[in-house]
């Protein structure tokens, strides 16, 4: 017993030197806490850090898909202006008017009541005329002998023949419009201009023919601006 008490009483002095007044196990268990409020605090650092980048990629994301949008948006106005202005083919139902001199009798002779060539003979004021009333019917594109118009096309004639962009074309002239049908009808009916051409027509012999079409396939305008605008009086020449 002397000996196992001259032992502990050994161990128990090492322990209190060591420990110095502290208590060793309740120190460990600090340092413990503290590393792991350490790596909380670390992990909740870096769970924020995350949360604000997922914010950014998200608002980077959201701005790209506005500007998708808008850049989807007006690439359709784009397209939309393109066939407004004759730029790209148009196809659809329409009217198809045809022009065409007046037959003459043996020998070139007028008919009867004609006072002169002028009368017998289709006018750019006659093809304008069509040309104005379709556009006023609210068509979506016209042609000419299959060459779209555009809001700066002249309808020239010199003689008997139709200058159009830059091209010579001989009567019939063929005038084709994409639109409501009976709009188109409607307008030609009312206009005043169009029904000059009809009384000419009624009486002389020219031809004024109007068609409905299910489809009509105008091409692209492909030619040069012109800023001439035709005149719409009848009488005079071309």
């Amino acid at each position: 017993m002397p000996v196992v008490a001259l032992v502990a009483g050994f161990i128990f002095a090492t322990t209190s030197t060591t420990a110095q007044g502290t208590d060793l196990r309740a120190g460990q268990s600090s340092q413990l806490t503290d590393l792991i409020a350490q790596r909380d605090a670390s992990v909740a650092d870096q769970e924020q850090t995350l949360a604000e980048l997922q914010a950014e990629v998200q608002a980077l994301t959201d701005q790209a898909a506005t500007r998708n949008g808008a850049v989807a948006e007006a690439q359709a106005v784009g397209r939309s202006r393109l066939t407004a202005a004759g730029l790209s083919g148009l196809v659809g139902p329409g009217l198809t008017v045809t022009l065409d001199d007046a037959d003459l009798g043996p020998n070139g002779a007028l008919p009867a009541g004609a006072e002169s060539n002028d009368d017998v003979v289709i006018h750019q004021s006659d093809v304008q005329a069509v040309v104005n009333a379709l556009w006023a019917a609210g068509a979506d594109g016209v042609s000419i002998m299959g060459r779209r118009l555009i809001a700066t096309s002249a309808v020239i004639c010199v003689g008997n023949t139709l200058l159009l962009q830059g091209r010579t074309y001989s009567p019939p002239f063929v005038i084709s419009a994409v639109g409501s049908t009976t709009q188109m009808r409607s307008q030609l009916d009312t206009s005043a201009d169009v029904a000059l051409l009809r009384w000419y027509a009624d009486r002389y012999g020219l031809t004024y023919d109007v068609q409905e079409e299910r489809e009509i396939a105008l091409p692209a305008y492909d030619g040069t601006l012109d800023m001439r605008y035709a005149r719409t009086e009848r009488p005079g020449g071309g």
